[in-house]
C-alpha cells in the first residue's frame, strides 16, 4: 500500500489549499480504516490535524475547526483536505495516514510541506 499527498505549497496568510493523498496498491487492506492528515511543523511534534473515520464520523484539532475540512471519496481512494483561512501557525508538513483503533494496520504518506506566509 502506498500514499501518495500533494497540493502542499505557498499561499499568504487568508488563503487556502486544498491537500490530496491517494492511496495505491494493495487498497484491499485499507478496508475498514479511516483517512487522517497529521503535520509536523519545525521543532515540533507531530499532530493530529483531521481525521475520518470508516462511519465518515470526523474529527478536528481545535486550532483548524471551522476552518478545515476533511473529505473523502471511495471510489477514487482518494481523501482531500482543503484549508481555508490559513495562518502563519499552520505552516508545516502534512501528511496522509490510514488506520484504525481496532487494527494494526498503519499507513503512511511521504508528507507534503504547507508553507503560509505573513
Amino acid at each position: 500500500v502506498q500514499l501518495q499527498a500533494s497540493g502542499g505549497g505557498l499561499v499568504q496568510s487568508g488563503g487556502s489549499l486544498s491537500l490530496s493523498c491517494v492511496a495505491s496498491g494493495d487498497v484491499y487492506n485499507l478496508r475498514g480504516l479511516g483517512w487522517y492528515w497529521y503535520r509536523q511543523a519545525p521543532g515540533k511534534e507531530r499532530e493530529l490535524v483531521a481525521g475520518m473515520d470508516d462511519d465518515r464520523n470526523t474529527d478536528y484539532a481545535d486550532s483548524v475547526k471551522g476552518r478545515f475540512t476533511i473529505s473523502r471519496d471511495n471510489t477514487k481512494n482518494t481523501a482531500h483536505l482543503r484549508m481555508n483561512n490559513l495562518k502563519p501557525e499552520d505552516t508545516a508538513v502534512y501528511y496522509c495516514n490510514r488506520h484504525a483503533a481496532f487494527s494494526a494496520r498503519d499507513y503512511w504518506g511521504q508528507g507534503t510541506l504547507v508553507t503560509v506566509s505573513s
